[in-house]
């Protein structure tokens, strides 16, 4: 039997209370699979730093490089918002994508027919939503040296940060693309801000040259602010989207809101050896410890971890059906409910998708 080691990383808010419900819907698909799990556990954001003073504990790094997988939950909160910026609990996120080469984050974003009037857009708008984003993880602004911020003489300040991008990195991220879209529907939008942007001329120029190795997907460049537009006026356009680092952070946030709540999202980051999943919503604070959380993203990563690391594309079917089916039982958390729903909280609607996955072995 094979056996699979899995980190473990809950993080902070409810990180800490969706992650070991997708542990429990891994279980199910083990038992019923044949496979084996090894889960370990690891502490990352502020509940690192509360513990080690880090945002990345001594050890998680290591355990992340000798698993097969990583899943994880969300980082940050209001309780750590004075820490020094390099010892945010972000920080722990941002070393773990860097120092394990995760560059290419994909996020779908999909309206369940069931869940079209949760998303505050038209049902005519939203309905028949089916896209993903494929964002560039480990580059641009948010890694670009010089950075920082400078108090000035005169009382004020500046701060910078660089935008820049390699050629090679370009090429790598478009690539991943490329093979994404030609599983389906072959086409593929690649958005940035050539008119302005020297960075983006060079994006631009660089996916256009690997699209000649991929003349069965379809190739448009777009504008981020006319994506942007276009992803709130008719998203259905969309099958693939690929972007840099800032505009994919900015754009898969908002195409999340098209399906009802980001606790329906979830997230690939892969690139390295060793792959992360993750929910794309963040700690929400506001509900944490409450039990009412939405761990169907949670649970959604597992499937997406069961398909790109594990290859065990069946078992990835079994997840996203017994999701499916649960919710057209009716069965909603707080987040997506509507009028006559039946409202359940985070264990709840993790017990009935776990005993849905076990019902299909």
């Amino acid at each position: 039997m094979a056996t699979y080691r899995i980190a473990v990383l809950p993080g902070d808010g409810i990180g800490q209370e969706v992650t070991p419900e997708a542990v429990r819907v891994l279980k199910a698909v083990g038992k019923g699979a044949g496979v084996g799990f090894e889960f370990e556990p690891a502490l990352v954001g502020g509940a690192a730093i509360d513990a080690t003073g880090h945002p990345l504990a001594p050890g998680t790094l290591d355990l992340c490089r000798r698993s097969h997988a990583i899943l994880f939950g969300a980082v940050g909160g209001p309780k750590w918002d004075t820490v020094a910026h390099e010892r945010r609990p972000e920080r722990g996120l941002l070393a773990l994508r860097k120092e394990l080469d995760l560059y290419a984050n994909l996020r779908p974003a999909k309206c369940f027919p069931m869940l079209v009037d949760a998303s505050p857009l038209k049902r005519s708008v939203v309905e028949g939503t089916d896209l993903m984003v494929i964002r560039e993880l480990t580059g641009g602004l948010y890694f670009g040296e010089p950075r920082g911020l400078e108090r000035l003489v005169d009382g004020g300040a500046r701060a910078v940060n660089t935008m820049v991008y390699t050629s090679r990195e370009i090429e790598r991220i478009a690539r991943t693309a490329f093979e994404v879209a030609r599983k389906r529907r072959k086409r593929l939008a690649s958005v940035d801000k050539a008119n302005v942007l020297v960075v983006s001329q060079l994006w631009r120029e660089v996916v256009t040259r690997v699209a000649r190795d991929y003349p069965d997907v379809t190739l448009e460049h777009v504008l981020v602010d006319n994506c942007a537009m276009a992803l709130v006026h008719r998203p259905s356009r969309f099958d693939t989207i690929v972007t840099e680092n800032t505009f994919g952070d900015i754009l898969s946030d908002e195409a999340a809101i098209l399906a009802g709540s980001m606790g329906m999202l979830p997230s690939a980051s892969l690139g390295g050896s060793v792959a992360l999943y993750e929910p794309v919503h963040g700690t929400a604070p506001d509900i944490a410890g409450k039990g009412i959380a939405n761990p169907i993203a949670a649970i959604l990563s597992t499937a997406m971890l069961l398909r790109y690391t594990l290859s065990l594309e069946k078992d990835a079917d079994r997840v996203e059906r017994a999701v499916l089916r649960v919710l057209e039982q009716g069965h909603r958390t707080a987040d997506i409910a509507g009028p006559g729903a039946r409202t359940v909280g985070t264990k709840e609607m993790a017990d009935l998708i776990v005993r849905e996955v076990e019902d299909q072995y």
